[in-house]
C-alpha cells in the first residue's frame, strides 16, 4: 500500500513534466552544455515562461565591454523574472577554443553571473537549434553580441545588432515588453 502512495505521486509528476515538455516552445527545446563545468543547460527547464535576453558573444571581439552592461540590464531586470542566456560563438573568429579562457574572459573579466554556454555555431547550416530557430523568427546574428529579446511565449519580440549597447532605450522597453506579457 505505501509504494501505491508514493507511485502516484511520482507517476502525476511525470505525466506532468511530459506535458510541461510538449508545451515548451520551439525555441526552447534541447539543451546546451554549460560554460563551467560538464553539465547541461536544458533550456526548457531553465526558461521556459520567463522573459528571456539571448546574445552570442566573442571574448576576443572590440563588442566584449558589453558584458558589463549586459550584467548591469541583467541585474536590473532578473528580480522581475528576466533570464540571460551568453553564447560564445566563434563564427566571426573572434572567441578562443579553450573553454578555461573563455569562462575567465565572462566571469573573472566582466563578472558575468548570467547563464553561459560553452562556444556554439550560431549561423548559417551549422547553427545550432536555438539560433537557427531564433534566426527563423527574426535573422540571424550578423556579428557578435547580437541581442534577441524573447517573451514568455518564447517568441522573438526585438533583436538588436552589435551596435545597440545594453542600456539602449529601445533594447530596454523590448525587455519590458517582454516582462510584462503572459506565458
Amino acid at each position: 500500500m505505501r509504494a501505491h502512495w508514493l507511485t502516484v505521486p511520482v507517476l502525476a509528476l511525470l505525466a506532468s513534466a511530459s506535458s510541461w515538455a510538449a508545451d515548451c516552445p520551439a525555441l526552447l527545446q534541447g539543451s546546451l552544455p554549460e560554460l563551467r563545468g560538464k553539465g547541461q543547460v536544458d533550456l526548457c527547464e531553465r526558461f521556459a515562461g520567463k522573459p528571456l535576453v539571448v546574445v552570442n558573444t566573442a571574448s576576443y571581439c572590440g563588442f566584449a565591454p558589453q558584458f558589463e552592461g549586459l550584467e548591469a540590464t541583467y541585474k536590473e531586470y532578473h528580480g522581475q523574472g528576466l533570464e540571460m542566456l551568453g553564447v560564445p560563438s566563434n563564427d566571426f573568429k573572434q572567441e578562443d577554443a579553450d573553454s578555461e579562457k573563455t569562462a575567465k574572459v565572462c566571469y573573472a573579466n566582466y563578472g558575468v553571473t548570467f547563464t553561459m554556454t560553452k562556444t556554439q555555431s550560431v549561423r548559417g547550416a551549422d547553427a545550432i537549434p536555438l539560433f537557427a530557430e531564433l534566426a527563423s523568427q527574426s535573422s540571424a546574428p550578423k556579428w557578435n553580441f547580437y541581442k534577441y529579446v524573447v517573451d514568455r511565449k518564447g517568441k522573438v519580440i526585438g533583436n538588436f545588432s552589435s551596435l545597440t549597447k545594453p542600456d539602449d532605450p529601445a533594447f530596454r522597453a523590448a525587455i519590458e515588453k517582454a516582462i510584462a506579457s503572459q506565458p
